[in-house]
């Protein structure tokens, strides 16, 4: 069995941990403070949040760890929750997607644990204390676009999954051919930062583009916005490793806008991004009078050369390796 745990901030864990599950044989146990996705395979542990109440004391342990408040209920019961699972369930292997004091948690009972890896400046205490002890650390990105700066041991243990997403395996259909150049602008549920009238600026510099929003300032979000990254002739979106998988998928020309995240997590996958010749990257939201040359340079990328970066068998890969690391008679 392998545990799963599925960080609760924004979708992109969630997303992630349900395309691995999916393809795994081994039986998978999420735990999370989200509910569960609709097809998620197996057991789903609800955890209670570590957030709220009175005010937390000392969260990072003198700055070894990323959130561990003294004396807080929620924290307590909810590393109770995920202990009291391992004790019983004894998982051949857990994931953390992505929390260091629930790797910590689980190589200290004896599981092995794999770190899913993220982006960015990664080589504070806490960081590396969660790397290091991790059997193997994951990364959904492709091993021709490693993070620099790590230790050689990072390196050593990493199993480049390449990038995925929930929508690998479909098709991707054309934007209409009617003569109309359509931009989707497409922002996640961790917050953007980007204003109404920002936007409203920007599609009023390009006249000769249709706007559709798709969450942020002025859109509503979609569960699936698959038929809407189709039919655009170029997707803007932030940094976010699942959006950008998702613009791989769909093999569409891309803006990508990476926002404040922390730890500079969006500003590495752009610059991965613009070394790749991958997407047109901008470090800040344009000014208006940059739009129109922008929209024009991104058209002109070969969406198709998003298969560097997202193959379309990511999540396939990343299941094998963990069933094997779980199971060694699993592996095919």
């Amino acid at each position: 069995m392998i545990g799963y745990y599925v960080h609760h901030h924004g979708l992109g864990h969630l997303h992630r941990a349900s395309c691995i599950a999916r393809h795994a044989q081994s039986p998978v146990t999420g735990l999370s403070s989200l509910d569960p996705p609709p097809d998620w395979p197996g057991e789903w542990i609800r955890l209670p949040l570590d957030t709220g109440g009175h005010t937390a004391v000392d969260t990072r342990a003198q700055g070894r760890l990323h959130w561990a408040p003294l004396f807080h209920d929620g924290y307590a019961e909810r590393m109770s929750v995920l202990a009291g699972w391992l004790g019983r369930a004894r998982p051949a292997l857990m994931v953390s997607d992505v929390s260091v004091e629930v790797a910590c948690l689980a190589r200290l009972m004896g599981v092995p644990v794999v770190v899913v890896a993220m982006r960015g400046h990664r080589l504070d205490a806490a960081h590396r204390l969660g790397h290091d002890i991790a059997l193997r650390l994951l990364a959904p990105w492709p091993a021709a676009a490693p993070e620099p700066g790590w230790p050689s041991s990072w390196y050593d243990k990493t199993i480049y999954a390449s990038a995925f997403s929930r929508d690998d395996g479909r098709v991707p259909a054309p934007p209409p051919a009617d003569g109309t150049r359509r931009v989707l602008l497409m922002l996640g549920a961790g917050g953007s930062g980007i204003t109404f009238a920002q936007v409203r600026a920007a599609r009023a510099a390009t006249p000769r583009w249709r706007w559709d929003l798709l969450g942020g300032p002025g859109g509503a979000w979609s569960a699936d916005p698959w038929p809407r990254i189709c039919a655009a002739d170029v997707v803007v979106t932030h940094g976010g490793q699942n959006a950008v998988a998702e613009c791989a998928a769909a093999r569409r020309p891309t803006v990508v806008l990476p926002q404040d995240r922390p730890y500079g997590e969006q500003q590495a996958t752009g610059r991965a991004l613009r070394d790749a010749g991958l997407a047109a990257v901008r470090d800040h939201w344009p000014a208006p009078e940059e739009w129109p040359s922008l929209l024009d340079e991104a058209a002109a990328l070969d969406g198709d050369s998003w298969s560097r970066w997202a193959p379309g068998d990511g999540a396939r890969r990343a299941a094998r390796a963990l069933d094997a690391l779980a199971d060694p008679s699993a592996a095919s």
